[in-house]
């Protein structure tokens, strides 16, 4: 369950989203918070370059693993603007972060994709849990997950 608390990090992975949109690229976001509450990394996609691996979910488990110790990775929390696709949850749990909370899922993605004729991408959508069993995943968010899917019809020509 998402607190109010935590709505500050979920609307600046939105913000990191619609950066991503600005500058040519997908619209997704992500933010790295310790226990405590600090903000320690945050991202937007850069797959426009032509790394389809730059998602920043992936650039936060990396910056995980080079930069906080095992404890610290299990005890923060990922906020993302989309569910992680299925190479992020794997990153992800290969380097024992925490929590995940995101504001779209990958089946909302899915959806709004096929009913703006976007073909399907070379890697199937799978849940989280589907990836790294009995991890701690909330989400989709109401409320929030509307502006992340007008991002998405902004992106693919849309309104």
């Amino acid at each position: 369950m998402v607190n109010d608390g935590e709505l500050k990090y979920l609307h600046r992975c939105i913000e990191l989203a619609t950066q991503a949109l600005e500058l040519g690229d997908e619209p997704f976001g992500s933010v790295l918070v310790a226990a405590d509450g600090e903000v320690l990394f945050e991202d937007r996609n850069h797959v426009a370059s032509g790394d389809l691996t730059r998602h920043p979910e992936f650039e936060i488990a990396r910056w995980a693993a080079a930069n906080m110790t095992a404890q610290a990775r299990a005890e923060a929390t990922v906020y993302t603007s989309g569910e992680h696709c299925p190479m992020c949850s794997a990153a992800h749990g290969w380097v024992g972060l925490g929590r995940i909370v995101y504001v779209s899922s990958s089946e909302q993605l899915t959806e709004w994709l096929t009913d703006l004729g976007v073909p399907a991408p070379a890697v199937r959508a799978l849940p989280i849990g589907e990836v790294v069993p009995n991890l701690v995943v909330d989400g989709p968010v109401p409320g929030l997950f509307e502006q992340v899917h007008a991002l998405h019809r902004r992106f693919h020509g849309s309104s």
